[in-house]
Parts: C-alpha cells; sequence; structure tokens
C-alpha cells in the first residue's frame, strides 16, 4: 500500500537526512516517527557497505536499528558523537529551537543531543512554528517519587499540567523509569529562560525545550526538502 501523503514527507525527509552519515561515524539515532525512516535509510545504506556505529536514544530505537543489522553501541565505549539526527514536535522559526518529547524518551534524547558535535533535526512543515509552545506542550520528564510536587511547582511557572498517559489511560513510563508530565504553557517567549527555570526543580531530570542544540534543520513539504540553519 502506498505512503500517505505524511509519511512518503517524512521518508523524503528521513532518506535526506541518512545521506549525511559517513563511513566511521558515531551516530545518534532519534526516537519518532520520524527519526524510524531515517533508521530505516540507515538501514538500507548499511545493506550497501557503509559503516557507522549507532547509538540509539530508546529502547525503540536500538531494537529497529539491530533488526536492520546496524551495530549499535552505548556510551560505555563511545562518549562523543559525530552526529546526531532525530526529529522534533516543534521547531522555531529563525533559532531552530526545539520541543522535544512526545515520543518519551526526551532524556535520553537530551543526553545524546548534549554529547554530539553536530545535531540534524528532521520533520515535515507542520513542525514549523513562530513560537515553541504554539501548539505542543512541554513534555518534563520527572522522578515517580514526588512527581506531585514537582507538578506543582510546574504550575507555578504558569503550566496547565497533565500526566501522560497511553491510550488504554495506563500511566506511561520511560525507558528509565520515570514520568512524563505534559506542560502547556501557550507560546513561550524565553524558551532558554523557562528550560533553566522548570530544570531547577527538585525531582526534574529535563525538559522537552531543546535550546540551542540543532544546527541544521531538514524540513519536508509538498515543494520538497528545505534547509534551515547556519549550515544550510
Amino acid at each position: 500500500m502506498a505512503d500517505d501523503p505524511q509519511a512518503a514527507l517524512k521518508r523524503r525527509v528521513g532518506a535526506e537526512a541518512a545521506a549525511l552519515v559517513e563511513d566511521g561515524m558515531v551516530v545518534g539515532l532519534g526516537t519518532g516517527s520520524t527519526a524510524n525512516f531515517v533508521i530505516d535509510s540507515l538501514g538500507e545504506r548499511w545493506s550497501q557497505g557503509l559503516r557507522f556505529i549507532g547509538i540509539p536514544t530508546s529502547k525503540a530505537s536500538e531494537a529497529r536499528a539491530k533488526a536492520l543489522g546496524i551495530e549499535v553501541a552505548s556510551f560505555a565505549t563511545h562518549t562523543a558523537i559525530d552526529l546526531t539526527i532525530d526529529g522534533a514536535d516543534e521547531i522555531e522559526l529563525g533559532t531552530l529551537n526545539l520541543v522535544k518529547g512526545l515520543g518519551g524518551a526526551l532524556l535520553r534524547e537530551k543526553i545524546v543531543a548534549a554529547a554530539s558535535h553536530r545535531m540534524v533535526v528532521v520533520a515535515d512543515d507542520r513542525k514549523m512554528v513562530d513560537r515553541l509552545g504554539e501548539h505542543t506542550p512541554v513534555p518534563v520528564e520527572v522522578s515517580p517519587f514526588g512527581w506531585e510536587v514537582s507538578a506543582r511547582r510546574l504550575g507555578d511557572l504558569g503550566a496547565r499540567v497533565t500526566q501522560r498517559r497511553d491510550r488504554a489511560g495506563t500511566l506511561f513510563v520511560t525507558d528509565g523509569g520515570n514520568m512524563i508530565l505534559d506542560c502547556a504553557f501557550g507560546p513561550i517567549e524565553d524558551p532558554a529562560g523557562l528550560e533553566t527555570s522548570i530544570n531547577a526543580i527538585v525531582g526534574v531530570f529535563e525538559c522537552g525545550l531543546f535550546i540551542g542544540r540543532a544546527a541544521l534543520a531538514l524540513v519536508a513539504g509538498e515543494g520538497g526538502v528545505v534547509r534551515y540553519g547556519l549550515d544550510a
């Protein structure tokens, strides 16, 4: 069956991002529907002889990469990453600041992003916004113990806070055994300041504001793939 239009866009941008990977690289493998297309394209390149080491940001991405024969490793053997390719839930025009984490892997994604020399974001054009928070809550990964206190402090910052649950209504648990609180702030005037304030709350492990992390965004639309960034 043919791809639906959005899947076709994601497949296109995933292939273009995968083309950035070179032999011998250590590559951060993102999580989410668009990142899955990147991993699939990398699997095709692997079958054609490309060799690199993948550092997955989630158990799901690790399983997908391994199923395609891609060699994966951890920070135990590779503490620096040449290139990370990951998706985003919102991309702010003009800054490439991001909201990430609707897929539930934000803590691992930010650890990988922080260890990377270069981060490339892949998305379709629905993810572009004038201000972060316009359409998407900010996910915050918190300790299950005392999450109520963390939620109250997030509310004090102006958020409408809800616990993340799956479609069946079961409480969502991250790969690290933590909870996610989805925090709706509305359009965010100072993303960097808000990131600092959220991460200062005791019980918070990380938030889904990725400020100054991305060097390049590959954004797919009906007209093709548009590049945004310093090295676009």
